[in-house]
C-alpha cells in the first residue's frame, strides 16, 4: 500500500514540474550580409557576447560572416546571406538583452554591413 501511494505522490509531483516548466523561447534572424568580412571581424563577435552574457544560448548559425557560421542548405526558396537561431529562456529575457546597451552598440556597427529580419517563436 505504502509502495503504491509513494508512486502515485511521485507521479503527481512529477506532472505538477512538467506543468509549471516554461518551453523556451526562440529568435529567428534572417541576415543579409553586404560585407562579410567587416560583418564577421567587427559585429559578430560583439553580437555574440552580449548574447552569452545576457543567457542566450545560439543554437545555429550559417552563411556569410563569420564568426562559426556553418553553411545554409536551401530545401525550398533562395535562402538568406546568413541565419541565426538563439534559444532564451522567456521572451522578456530576450527582449531584455535586446534593448540592452551592449547590444545596441554592437547592432549600430552591424546596421553598416546587414539589414536584419527577427522573429520570435515560442516552444512547445
Amino acid at each position: 500500500m505504502a509502495l503504491l501511494a509513494g508512486a502515485a505522490l511521485g507521479a503527481s509531483g512529477m506532472s505538477v514540474l512538467h506543468a509549471q516548466s516554461k518551453p523556451p523561447v526562440y529568435l529567428v534572424t534572417e541576415i543579409d550580409v553586404s560585407n562579410p568580412e567587416a560583418y564577421g571581424k567587427e559585429f559578430a563577435p560583439k553580437a555574440q557576447a552580449s548574447i552569452k552574457a545576457a543567457g542566450g544560448k545560439q543554437i545555429a548559425i550559417g552563411g556569410a560572416g563569420g564568426a562559426g557560421a556553418k553553411g545554409i542548405t536551401a530545401l525550398e526558396g533562395t535562402p538568406p546571406k546568413r541565419a541565426v537561431i538563439q534559444q532564451w529562456d522567456s521572451v522578456d529575457a530576450l527582449m531584455a538583452w535586446y534593448k540592452s546597451e551592449a547590444y545596441q552598440e554592437a547592432l549600430k556597427i552591424g546596421s553598416k554591413y546587414a539589414t536584419f529580419r527577427r522573429y520570435i517563436i515560442e516552444g512547445m
